[in-house]
């Protein structure tokens, strides 16, 4: 069975900052892209980050480009995203996905308030 975990998420201020942590089990991870996407309270699923197996490309958002960093370490199985300078609009939950295989987390909930 594939398993992704995140962690890191937590109340945090505006102006702060969060680094989430996702690790996968029961998956060839080096193998595949990983993403990063969120979804704030009533609203639709967003993309927020992607990087690619060797960490050469990273994709960002408009919305949080400059302010995170995805990252990876393929021999713990873990993706990684370095959240900076936190605004109330990145109040979501954050999910990593492994979309070629089809493998979404649970989630983990990001909250921005004074």
């Amino acid at each position: 069975e594939v398993q992704l975990v995140e962690s890191g998420g937590g109340l945090v201020q505006p102006g702060g900052s969060l680094r989430l942590s996702c690790t996968a089990s029961g998956l060839m991870f080096s193998s595949y892209w990983m993403y990063w996407v969120r979804q704030a309270s009533g609203k639709g699923l967003e993309w927020v980050s992607s990087i690619n197996m060797r960490s050469t490309v990273a994709d960002y958002a408009d919305s949080v480009k400059g302010r995170f960093a995805i990252s990876r370490d393929n021999a713990r199985n873990t993706v990684y995203l370095q959240m900076n300078n936190l605004k109330p609009a990145d109040m979501a939950r954050y999910y990593c996905v492994s979309l070629q295989t089809g493998n979404w987390g649970q989630g983990t909930q990001v909250t921005v308030s004074s």
